[in-house]
């Protein structure tokens, strides 16, 4: 991977980008985003539902990233249109399905604070520029050998293991919840199945090697950088839900770690 592309802009964007990837990684030991739920309720006047904030929070990932990258140079080619699609993809089940199936407890109020949205849009903004920007311009790599590299085939086994996992684990958790909210079920439950019987959030673990696999078969630093802003976020919260339940309940799996098999 080369560190520098020769565009002042996107080289700048980039080292900043890491910046912030370790002031969340930092911010987040002291406490996680108030996504409501047991990640605690916004306490300001203007709460959204958790479906609503959700999506609203993703979407500039679906939107920016096109609008970069049609205006590349290389947006026609067969390459950089396979990694369009994938990011497509991967951020329509992240901004719409996901949060769509969303299932809340009975009672549920709305709890996502507004300003975690508007720093999600930073954050999604500049990913989705970085990466769309190198894919269809500065990359150079990208031509048609490209899908016979071992990183694009590695890269993309990864990314389907990460993505089968993060969807899949997604899929038990709502099982938890009745499609219909019943307000005698309890709010919460121990999840049990796939990798729920190695760690406590495998559905954090899928989207942080789906990640991996994307900068794999990219092979550029702008996916690196989602992969860190990724792991800072998502591994302090998969420390804490770990924590929450091994307070909550007495007959919380002792074997299962935060979200690293046997490591963390």
């Amino acid at each position: 991977m080369s560190w520098y592309t020769g565009n002042t802009v996107y080289d700048t964007l980039l080292i900043v980008g890491f910046v912030i990837a370790f002031l969340i990684y930092f911010g987040n030991r002291y406490g996680t985003a108030k996504y409501g739920g047991r990640f605690g309720e916004s306490k300001s006047g203007f709460r959204l539902s958790s479906k609503m904030g959700w999506v609203l929070m993703e979407l500039p990932a679906l939107i920016v990233f096109p609008i970069v990258y049609f205006a590349g140079k290389n947006s026609m080619q067969p390459v950089p249109l396979f990694f369009l699609c994938v990011w497509i993809f991967h951020y329509t089940n992240r901004a719409l399905v996901n949060p769509l199936l969303m299932r809340t407890a009975a009672g549920s109020k709305n709890s996502f604070d507004p300003s975690v949205m508007v720093f999600g849009w930073v954050v999604l903004a500049l990913h989705s520029y970085l990466n769309a920007a190198y894919i269809s311009e500065f990359g150079s790599q990208y031509t048609a050998s490209w899908f016979q590299d071992p990183r694009f085939i590695a890269g993309v086994v990864i990314y389907a293991f990460g993505f089968s996992l993060n969807v899949y684990s997604d899929a038990i958790l709502r099982s938890l919840r009745p499609k219909i909210p019943n307000p005698d079920e309890p709010r919460y439950k121990i999840p049990f199945g796939g990798f729920f019987k190695f760690v406590s959030c495998p559905q954090y673990l899928g989207e942080i090697i789906s990640f991996v696999g994307l900068a794999t078969m990219t092979w550029n630093l702008g996916a690196v950088f989602v992969v860190a802003v990724t792991a800072a976020n998502l591994i302090p919260r998969a420390l804490i839900t770990h924590k929450w339940f091994n307070k909550q309940f007495d007959d919380y799996p002792k074997e299962r770690k935060a979200i690293f098999p046997y490591v963390l």
